[in-house]
């Protein structure tokens, strides 16, 4: 019988032990297990912060060129279009890369898929409005910060992914 109280209060020990182990470790780090800002020194803050800083500038340059690319390669397909008639199968990979690049647009922009609205009545419609709409959103990435959120550009992004579809299948 004392054997077993004696378990019983070894067992009660270590448990304790390991909970107050847990729980000192877990006031050292934050939630990603890193230690927290407050214990490191003034000069490691600094260089995190200016790391930060150097990612969101490099992330918002990234942004705008890939508004540009949109832009460009709208472009080029409403000139193809205009000079063929049609969209040849370069054409159409451009259409692919022009689709990736929006979705990476809007999902940086922090948007998701809009509800349909209606469609264009041509292919050679469709690319004059996506023209436009490339252009426009170029405008509107140059106009934000890389603090802010731009819900106009989420909605040209939505709008010109909906063209982008249109055109992929084909419709006359």
């Amino acid at each position: 019988m004392r054997l077993k109280f004696f378990h019983f209060i070894f067992a009660l020990f270590l448990v304790s032990t390991a909970i107050v182990g847990v729980k000192a470790q877990g006031d050292a780090t934050n939630r990603n297990g890193r230690p927290n800002n407050e214990d490191l020194p003034k000069n490691v803050k600094e260089t995190i912060a200016k790391g930060r800083i150097d990612r969101e500038k490099k992330d918002y340059e990234e942004l705008i060129m890939r508004g540009e690319e949109a832009a460009q390669l709208s472009e080029e397909l409403e000139q193809s279009f205009a000079k063929n008639n049609q969209l040849t199968s370069a054409d159409q990979k451009k259409l692919e890369r022009l689709e990736k690049t929006l979705k990476k647009i809007r999902s940086e922009l922090g948007g998701d898929d809009d509800d349909d609205e209606g469609s264009p009545a041509s292919t050679q419609t469709a690319l004059k409005r996506l023209q436009n709409y490339s252009l426009n959103l170029v405008e509107e990435l140059k106009k934000t910060t890389r603090y802010s959120i731009s819900a106009s550009a989420i909605e040209t992004s939505n709008a010109i992914l909906k063209l982008v579809r249109f055109i992929r299948q084909g419709r006359n």
